[in-house]
């Protein structure tokens, strides 16, 4: 029996999301002789199209409708909108209101597309998901699923998988995880698919590029306040702490700078910043408290693990130790190397070698 043969009687769900990564996913599945249906996340239908005016949602649709056409492949529609604003925009709004900095597309990976649309597509039917993710599976003698970085490097999205489970890994392929981003475009044109040449997104997690003040502005009350430096002295006002994150340089419009946030004092709203020669000080540390935190082999490994770690998306891996303090106490990592702008309501997601281990939430720096 060949490979294609086998694979012939899998049927796997296919999320296009009306870009290209996800339609070279599905051309791939298909090759191989995988049974594919192309579905789109109706998720979001607030952002406007900057071109037409009109929903943002309905080019995407019709972007992956073309490529299931150009496929021949079954297309269908899946509206998780009521689910998205409530576990995605709902922490959103929530974590930024409590003066945090969240990681919405972690939450959208965990929630919607690793939970909801995989429940969905087992129950129309699939054996399998798949997605656009620049991600790797293996699975080890033991039979444990491991996430493993893409070998796309610049492209890598482990990071925003982290919060993924054993059995979810067991029911997703990624197809183009082992391959660079110009190879994807290059098969998107071999495969003549309708949006080979369009640009990669950008922004939140479904929503897209919006302006992230205005986003917050019309769902948090916000009140103008206080501008104090490390050394207690007023600089300057602010506009509502919600538009400020730990480690921001730009937009803080004060004179005498550059000025960097490093704190923000909710209960007397002020921004607390510092200048250029007080960063390194206000702003790095080798150590931080996290949690809740999620291991991806379903268990906690033995401590102190010593692996390596990134707090920001494309962050350079930095050397790491982790430990807890008591059996139930607080998870921390403590860094070889000081790490700058440890930004709570951000992920700190942990490596060894290519292998995703898990991730926690920052939640303060020590």
């Amino acid at each position: 029996m060949t490979e294609k043969t086998a694979k012939s009687g899998k049927t796997v769900f296919v999320g296009l999301s009306g870009g290209v990564d996800s339609a070279v996913a599905a051309a791939l599945l298909q090759e191989q002789g995988y049974t594919v249906v192309g579905a789109f996340m109706k998720n979001w239908s607030d952002t406007k199209d900057p071109v037409t005016g009109g929903c943002a949602w309905r080019r995407e649709k019709h972007d992956a409708e073309r490529v299931a056409v150009r496929l021949g492949i079954p297309f269908v529609v899946f509206d998780f909108e009521k689910e998205y604003r409530e576990a995605v925009v709902g922490y959103m709004v929530r974590e930024y209101a409590a003066g945090r900095t969240p990681n919405p597309d972690v939450l959208c990976n965990r929630d919607i597309k690793f939970d909801l649309f995989m429940g969905e597509a087992r129950r129309l039917g699939a054996d399998m998901i798949a997605t656009g993710h620049y991600c790797r599976t293996e699975r080890s003698q033991t039979g444990e699923y491991r996430l493993l970085a893409g070998l796309d490097r610049n492209k890598d999205q482990s990071y925003f998988l982290n919060q993924i489970t054993q059995r979810q890994l067991s029911r997703v392929l990624f197809p183009i995880g082992h391959f660079r981003k110009p190879k994807v475009r290059e098969l998107a044109r071999k495969f003549g698919l309708p949006v080979a040449e369009k640009k990669d997104s950008q922004g939140i997690c479904f929503i897209g590029k919006v302006k992230l003040g205005d986003f917050l502005g019309q769902r948090i009350e916000s009140r103008s306040g206080t501008v104090i430096d490390v050394r207690g002295r007023e600089v300057g006002k602010h506009s509502g702490l919600v538009h400020y994150t730990v480690g921001q340089r730009h937009g803080l419009g004060m004179a005498g700078g550059p000025w960097f946030v490093v704190d923000k004092d909710l209960k007397n709203n002020r921004l607390i910043v510092a200048q250029a020669r007080d960063e390194k000080k206000a702003l790095y540390s080798k150590s931080l408290a996290f949690g809740p935190v999620h291991w991806i082999a379903g268990h906690p490994p033995i401590l102190p693990l010593k692996c390596r770690a990134r707090i920001r998306y494309r962050q350079p891996l930095q050397a790491v130790t982790v430990t807890r303090k008591g059996e139930r106490g607080s998870w921390v990592a403590e860094f070889v190397r000081k790490q700058r702008a440890m930004t709570p309501g951000q992920f700190i997601v942990f490596y060894d070698g290519e292998n995703c281990l898990g991730g926690g939430v920052i939640r303060n720096r020590l």
